[in-house]
């Protein structure tokens, strides 16, 4: 199983000079391929191969337009058409119907105005990390890095990165053998929403941190600031910086959340349920903006790769099953309810459910887990009067008349 282990970087001036050239090269590759792919499609040539992309890079790194692509290296220009090369193969599995998803687009040339600059470098370039902590890459340098944990073995590749905010990051491709967690008794199912972010069908409830509405008021002030900044100028680039690092201070904490909530549930729990929820679909509604905060998806991909390294089980049931309808003690289904409903009661058997908790209970039980429905119910109700005419008592004799 093929994981990502990212690390801070921190180049010297010097090295951000030499990663901007690498960066700019990559992007140059990548366009001329694009270019030529697409010039021949208008002109109905054939389709230009992988090899003749790579034959034409070489033909061009000896020509005086392109010699500066010499600088970086040769590995960093090849993974660019790699990429290319990947785009379009997932553009053509699309139209055939051959790739699973929404449909893809075609490729797009890449912009020398993007905040997100990427450059990779293989095994054959042989990057090395030294034994003073530093990254060694090619025509780069020693790049100093921070190892906020080991890597579990040999990176086959690593890519540099810059984001927004301007900060550099090495993202290392490794190879992670499963790692066979102790035998673990519950199973749980979870419901997620937005008041309570995950709610267990064991009772427990996590409550939403709701970062980006705690950050709104600086993020609201940043914004402001950047706005009054004039076009093209050194301050609002400075802005600009400003409003991507709050950003991503409340992207970093809702994935240190999402991984120690998820990773804590593998741990804990034998088999995970949840449900498939309709992100896309919710984001449309007026609660888009606390959709996205919550980071459902992110989430869920979590529980499902790690329940996959440490040979737990994950189960996702279909987002039509009935769970917030359906009874979780005896399986009457109620209707549908509004979202104020908070707790119900069941009509068939008069127990009181908490309608997050009971959802859950239901969630495990569509995939299969053994749970109780205890943790759902809110207090027991009294049971319905049977009608007068099934009652168990006998009719009094009527007097007669005197």
């Amino acid at each position: 199983m093929k994981l990502r282990y990212s690390y801070r970087l921190y180049p010297a001036p010097a090295q951000r000079a030499a990663l901007a050239r690498a960066f700019g090269c990559a992007r140059v590759v990548f366009n001329d391929g694009l270019r030529i792919r697409q010039q021949a499609h208008a002109a109905g040539l054939p389709y230009p191969t992988d090899a003749e992309l790579s034959a034409r890079l070489t033909t061009a790194k000896a020509t005086p337009e392109r010699a500066w692509l010499g600088e970086v290296s040769a590995v960093v220009l090849q993974q660019a058409l790699a990429d290319l090369n990947a785009a379009y193969r997932n553009f053509f599995a699309s139209l055939t119907g051959k790739r699973q998803g929404p449909k893809m687009g075609p490729p797009r040339f890449r912009s020398r105005k993007d905040h997100r600059q990427a450059a990779r470098f293989t095994a054959n370039a042989r990057f090395k990390v030294l034994p003073n902590g530093k990254l060694r890459l090619p025509k780069i340098g020693d790049v100093p890095a921070r190892w906020s944990r080991p890597l579990p073995s040999e990176p086959s590749s690593v890519t540099v990165i810059k984001d927004s905010a301007g900060r550099y990051f090495a993202s290392f491709v490794i190879e992670a053998e499963p790692g066979i967690l102790p035998e673990a008794e519950p199973a749980v199912g979870l419901d997620l929403g937005l008041t309570s972010f995950a709610v267990l069908s064991d009772g427990r409830k996590i409550t939403a941190p709701r970062f980006l509405r705690r950050a709104e008021k600086k993020l609201r002030r940043r914004q402001r600031d950047l706005s009054r900044k004039q076009q093209g100028s050194r301050n609002r680039d400075k802005a600009r910086v400003q409003v991507a690092r709050a950003h991503a201070r409340v992207g970093d904490a809702r994935r240190a959340f999402h991984h120690q909530l998820s990773t804590a549930l593998i741990r804990e729990t034998q088999a995970v349920a949840v449900e498939d929820l309709a992100v896309t679909g919710l984001a449309r509604t007026r609660l888009a903006k606390s959709v996205y905060d919550a980071g459902w998806s992110s989430f869920v991909n979590m529980l499902e790769y790690k329940a996959r390294l440490y040979g737990r089980q994950f189960h996702r049931i279909g987002r039509f099953e009935p769970t917030s309808q359906m009874c979780s003690a005896c399986g009457a289904k109620d209707g549908p309810k509004p979202l104020h409903v908070r707790s119900w009661q069941c009509q068939q058997c008069g127990m009181w459910l908490d309608r997050d908790i009971n959802a859950a209970v239901n969630v495990a039980k569509a995939a299969g887990l053994a749970v109780t429905a205890c943790g759902a119910q809110t207090r027991p109700g009294a049971m319905p009067r049977a009608p007068r005419s099934e009652a168990g008592t006998l009719p009094k004799p009527r007097r007669e008349a005197a």
